[in-house]
């Protein structure tokens, strides 16, 4: 079986599915690009960073293959959703909550300085509650309003002193639309967040790591066999 679609399965490729993708590195030289259908791997490649250009040939090649994808649950990475809308049309797309999180979290760090970072923090908390979704989208445009003359601020330069900040609220403006897909769409089963994936890489990473003195090709080797194999077997 060689590497990228998932040969075996294509008689299953009638069923309709709801989509996840997303990368894992192994150090900075090498790492893959998965797309699951939250059962198994039905296709990844190897990748020396996550490019649109490989997601592109991803989607194109399960496109290909007559996969019916019914949602697509993606990191947010720019140009991935374009390249969603020019291949599959307008189906449902969910940014992963999580990643949401995290973006956010490496802007403001775990420990923010300002009250509009603490602010920013707490609001966060409220994202993964679904019943607290239009308190959330409420709370947001609440504090961009309340903020915008700190976020405005420049230097003496006329850079903006709050460049962090500024990111972390463009990024959750931008992804807005995307962050509640999975509620608009009533018994559609779309996953919020790419979890599945991240435990999935996060024990392919132990068992990797059990082996501490096999090679970097053995280790290749040894990861793309757990992911051809991952939730086949039984």
């Amino acid at each position: 079986m060689s590497e990228g679609l998932q040969e075996e399965d294509l008689s299953d490729i009638a069923k309709p599915i709801n989509l996840l993708i997303d990368a894992t590195f192994f150090g900075r030289e090498y790492g893959f690009l998965v797309f699951h259908d939250c059962q198994k791997v039905i296709y990844f490649k190897e990748v020396k960073t996550e490019s649109v250009k490989d997601f592109r040939e991803g989607v194109i090649a399960l496109k290909a293959a007559n996969y019916r994808i019914c949602s697509v649950t993606i990191d947010g990475r720019r140009g991935y959703i374009n390249n969603i809308r020019k291949l599959l049309g307008n189906i449902p797309i969910q940014m992963c909550l999580f990643h949401q999180k995290a973006i956010v979290r490496r802007y403001i760090t775990d420990k923010p300085r300002s009250k509009c970072g603490k602010d920013l923090k707490e609001l966060m908390y409220l994202l993964c509650k679904p019943e607290l979704q239009q308190e959330f989208i409420d709370q947001f445009y609440f504090l961009q309003s309340k903020y915008q003359y700190v976020l405005n601020q420049r230097n003496e330069l006329g850079h903006y002193r709050h460049n962090a900040l500024r990111s972390a609220f463009r990024s959750i403006d931008s992804n807005m639309l995307y962050l509640f897909t999975y509620t608009d769409f009533k018994n559609s089963n779309i996953p919020p967040t790419n979890n599945h994936l991240e435990g999935m890489f996060g024990h392919i990473k132990e068992r990797i790591k059990i082996h501490r003195g096999l090679d970097k090709n053995r280790k290749k080797k040894a990861v793309r066999f757990l992911l051809k194999n991952w939730g086949r077997q039984g």
